[in-house]
């Protein structure tokens, strides 16, 4: 098979948005990649709602990307705009972006609009163009998500589902580590693929996991009713069964909370209701929900900054949860004054979104809103 070598004449598509992000990524290199990471979140946050196109996303959002880890988005032999790689009686069809080292593709990236959602279905140039370059990796984005693929299941075909899944909307600490082996000093193909598969492992156990969680199995039910249940297994004990492991696992969930708010409630005081004479009927009372909401808050949020820097302010409608007790650094919002519903307000700029729940625990399903709000406040510290 012949290699495709990089067109280093493509032309490179340049805008002023751009340009502004890419000279402060090249004049960061000292910087962490964390940090450059978090920063390229806050832009996404405010441009994404504007960049209706494809190119204007790629423009805006994914060269950002490629700059942050190290390549020279200006060097037409690094990163080739346009890629074309002519795959059998098909002439002319291009990806978006091939990143090589050595003359080489070893990434290809496709591009999609950043408002709109991500399938499978978008990949089919990517399919294509994996199995005729000597790229193991691609990636496909809409300048907020990054999938990465490569070809664990089968040699030089590339893997119908990723292998990691980048979200700038919700960067975890395990995101950086993971991206640290793609940045152009620290990129090994064997490494990143023996990676790649214990990572795809990973995420398929987790989704089969949560699904169990969420509603046992027959197989599952069966299998934990046989090791602890001396009778038959018949249907109805099968079906109870099934309530019992959702519930055991929601206990499980609910002690391992316990064991974080514990820890957070060490490190700084919780404010305690008011317990002066009552003044008037609507006088603010700080309820135990409201603490133990504000204490779930702190310790998702505990991941990313000291919770000694998380507080609670009380109000007559919402009890507010903020970040160094600054009313412009809302975190959230606890709606617990309903009777029979309960919010919990997130943010994004100063546009908050209610999401229902019906339990406590629900607000364990917010951790990547809530920690997404943390990356944007704190991102807007580095201006």
């Amino acid at each position: 098979m012949e290699n495709k070598k990089c067109n280093a004449s493509a032309p490179i598509a340049i805008r002023p948005l751009y340009m502004q992000i890419a000279s402060k990524g090249r004049r960061g290199n000292s910087m962490d990649l964390a940090t450059r990471l978090t920063e390229l979140s806050k832009k996404t946050q405010q441009h994404r709602e504007v960049l209706l196109t494809e190119q204007a996303a790629k423009t805006a959002l994914v060269m950002p990307f490629i700059n942050l880890l190290g390549y020279d988005v200006f060097n037409p032999s690094e990163v080739v705009p346009e890629f074309n790689a002519d795959v059998g009686t098909k002439k002319g069809e291009k990806v978006d972006y091939a990143i090589c080292i050595d003359g080489k593709p070893c990434i290809l990236i496709e591009c999609k609009p950043s408002t709109g959602e991500l399938t499978i279905n978008h990949a089919s140039q990517l399919f294509r163009y994996f199995s005729v370059t000597d790229a193991r990796l691609a990636i496909l984005t809409n300048g907020v998500i990054y999938k990465f693929f490569s070809d664990i299941d089968q040699p030089n075909k590339m893997d119908a589902q990723p292998f990691f899944t980048l979200s700038l909307d919700a960067i975890r600490k395990s995101d950086v580590r993971i991206l640290e082996s793609f940045t152009r000093t620290g990129f090994d193909i064997d490494a990143i693929v023996r990676e790649a598969s214990n990572l795809k492992l990973e995420s398929l156990v987790r989704k089969e996991l949560e699904s169990e969680m969420a509603t046992a199995s027959e197989e599952f039910a069966r299998l934990i009713a046989k090791r602890v249940y001396s009778g038959q297994v018949t249907s109805q004990v099968k079906d109870n069964f099934t309530r019992l492991i959702a519930n055991s696992f929601a206990a499980i969930v609910r002690d391992h909370v316990n064991d974080r708010l514990t820890s957070a409630l060490n490190a700084t005081a919780v404010p305690e209701p008011d317990n002066g004479p009552a003044t008037s009927p609507e006088e603010v009372i700080t309820t135990e929900e409201e603490v133990s909401g504000f204490r779930i808050v702190q310790a998702i949020v505990s991941k990313l900054v000291d919770p000694k820097r998380v507080f609670m302010r009380d109000a007559k409608s919402y009890c507010a949860v903020l970040l160094d007790d600054n009313n412009r650094k809302s975190l959230a919002r606890l709606h617990f004054n309903g009777i029979t519903t309960k919010y919990v307000g997130t943010f994004v700029g100063q546009t908050e979104t209610r999401n229902q729940i019906n339990d406590l625990t629900d607000i364990y399903k917010l951790s990547a809103q809530l920690e997404a709000r943390i990356n944007e406040i704190e991102g807007s510290k580095s201006k």
